[in-house]
């Protein structure tokens, strides 16, 4: 069935930054046509059957959101984290409860997170899992109709790493290519794998070594995903330990270059952001998880300027606590103006670190990103007439600083409509929510024992 959006003001997130009222037309998987969608191409679409036409007067027409950094495996360890700076959050909460998970908690965890995500306008993601179980989440993220770069976690150091989440190099490994190879490729090419080192305080040398060849090997479509310079006391530990600072360590080790997604960078001094920049490594902006944890502020304007294609992300529910890209977007906006002036990261630029940055980040800006004819249909439909909204401001400041999750109405996902009139098409929000409240409780359970 194709799909046809009335009437609405399309926010292309083009090179031209064009907006303006009109349609658009999804055929298949792809944007057939917009902006003035012509008679020839109506009765084209009929041939392949009924067209369901979405009354888009008073929103706007948005690309799919792009989230670079994200932890399903955590969301049902919500609200069970405050208060801790970065390595006690880690050592004394997050690794105890990420120990305590089995595949039915995992699932519950990840559908929960896809539900909050999906129903927001989030259309891709790149998830970094646990230690084990990261079937079920490619499963999961398969049922819910999203676009995932994923990949199990690995650990194979750290002295404070608890019993059930440490690994040796040659077992993280061999799950990991067990992964890929089972889930690359799958539901219609939507899931991709990235080999995914935690940071380097958890990994050895030989891992980040060892996955870094894998992801630019000949033939290759995996990413590289970890951590780094994200809190001071983390910074602090690894010079103590290592003897540098963890990003000379990662590129030494090959963890670098555009297919290297590095969350955070919040601790990045000049010199580190020029070498980042040239060699193309990619970072992951997490401003709410940044500010609860205490772990500063990134430095997003600085980086570029330099070149560097930095991406947003929510990053884990207990760190955040929501997984919501509208909160990421209006945050990253505001923090900009109070570190470095009102003028920087004006409500464009912002709403295009979630959108069309996000997709160069990972490497897909020529499939999904943008509103643009043949690219990917990654659609969001999303009201901008409310009374937190109107009555004035251009589309992108209204989208920036007004809108809210709850204005999203539609979401369409590689041309499926996965979000109709605040509903999702795949999962049952009633089972998702009620699942993930009995599971928590096991959870928790097995985490005290």
């Amino acid at each position: 069935m194709a799909l046809l959006i009335r009437g609405g003001t399309l926010v292309r997130c083009d090179a031209a930054g064009t907006v303006g009222t009109g349609d658009l037309l999804v055929l298949g998987s792809r944007i057939a046509a917009l902006g003035a969608v012509g008679d020839a191409a109506l009765a084209a679409a009929r041939k392949k059957g009924p067209i369901r036409v979405i009354d888009a007067r008073g929103c706007a027409v948005v690309p799919g959101f792009v989230q670079a950094h994200v932890h399903l495996c955590q969301v049902l360890f919500r609200g069970m984290a405050d208060d801790l700076p970065l390595l006690e959050w880690l050592e004394k909460r997050i690794w105890p409860f990420e120990a305590a998970h089995d595949d039915a908690s995992l699932a519950a965890s990840a559908e929960l997170g896809l539900l909050e995500m999906m129903l927001a306008g989030t259309t891709t993601i790149l998830d970094m899992g646990t230690v084990h179980g990261y079937d079920v989440v490619f499963d999961a993220c398969a049922r819910s109709g999203i676009r995932v770069f994923g990949g199990k976690t690995m650990m194979d150091a750290g002295d404070r790493v608890p019993k059930g989440l440490r690994e040796t190099t040659k077992a993280s490994l061999k799950e990991a290519d067990r992964l890929r190879d089972a889930w690359s490729g799958k539901a219609d090419g939507r899931l991709r794998y990235a080999y995914a080192p935690r940071f380097i305080l958890s990994c050895t040398e030989k891992l980040f070594r060892a996955t870094a060849e894998r992801a630019y090997a000949k033939g290759s479509d995996a990413l590289l995903h970890s951590h780094v310079a994200e809190h001071p006391a983390e910074r602090k530990a690894v010079k103590k330990v290592l003897g540098d600072e963890d990003i000379a360590m990662l590129r030494k080790w090959g963890f670098k270059g555009a297919r290297t997604v590095l969350a955070h960078g919040v601790q990045l001094t000049n010199a580190e952001m020029d070498a980042v920049a040239a060699d193309d490594t990619r970072i992951t902006h997490c401003p709410s998880a940044n500010l609860k944890l205490g772990s500063g502020i990134a430095r997003v304007h600085e980086m570029k300027r330099r070149g560097i294609k930095v991406a947003l992300g929510g990053d884990g529910a207990p760190c955040n606590n929501n997984l919501d890209p509208w909160i990421e977007l209006r945050h990253a906006a505001l923090l900009a103006k109070s570190r470095t002036g009102v003028t920087t990261l004006p409500a464009r630029e912002a709403f295009e670190l979630a959108t069309i940055d996000g997709a160069r980040a990972l490497g897909i800006d020529a499939e999904v990103g943008s509103l643009e004819e043949g690219k990917r249909a990654d659609v969001v439909v999303v009201r901008v007439d409310g009374p937190h909204v109107e009555p004035g401001g251009d589309a992108w400041s209204r989208l920036v600083y007004g809108c809210t999750s709850r204005d999203v109405t539609h979401v369409i996902a590689d041309g499926d409509l996965v979000v109709n009139d605040r509903t999702h098409t795949r999962l049952d929000a009633e089972r998702v929510l009620t699942r993930a409240r009995s599971e928590a409780k096991n959870l928790v359970s097995r985490a005290r024992t």
